[in-house]
């Protein structure tokens, strides 16, 4: 347990990544895995790195499951980038020892940027945080399809 994010029996902690060509989305749920909140943006740099930036993040956290959103196309094929963020999924659970989980993203950027321009935010705050929202949408998403399950 740590004392910047204490977590206690019978609570999940989920870490969300909406993972880019430039940036990873990062957004965590709280300890209950009722609500999501954003948590950063990460600029990607190689592989090695954004790993271990994503282990340092998640640790605190005590994350107990990884949910990932998965690029499709419109017609569900798996997006070009598939295989590449699953890759780094299952590394970040492996190295985290907890549970990989993807979603189907599609339209989420779509929806995070829809958002961001009705909250009037410029341009280039935009696209300074349109991947954290992303992540945040991907999260409450899944979070409120396991509230629905019997």
């Amino acid at each position: 347990m740590t004392k910047d994010h204490p977590t206690t029996p019978g609570e999940v902690r989920i870490l969300a990544l909406d993972v880019g060509r430039k940036r990873i989305g990062l957004a965590v749920s709280d300890p209950l895995g009722l609500t999501a909140q954003g948590l950063m943006v990460l600029e990607r740099r190689d592989w090695d790195q954004d790993l271990a930036r994503l282990l340092k993040i998640a640790r605190p956290y005590q994350v107990q499951e990884v949910l990932v959103g998965l690029p499709r196309h419109m017609n569900g094929r798996l997006g070009e980038q598939a295989e590449e963020i699953l890759a780094l999924a299952q590394a970040l659970a492996d190295a985290l020892h907890v549970k990989v989980v993807t979603w189907d993203e599609r339209l989420s950027t779509v929806e995070a940027e829809r958002l961001l321009i009705e909250a009037d935010m410029s341009r280039r705050r935009r696209r300074r945080v349109v991947d954290q929202v992303a992540a945040t949408l991907i999260l409450q998403a899944y979070l409120d399809r396991r509230q629905q399950r019997p």
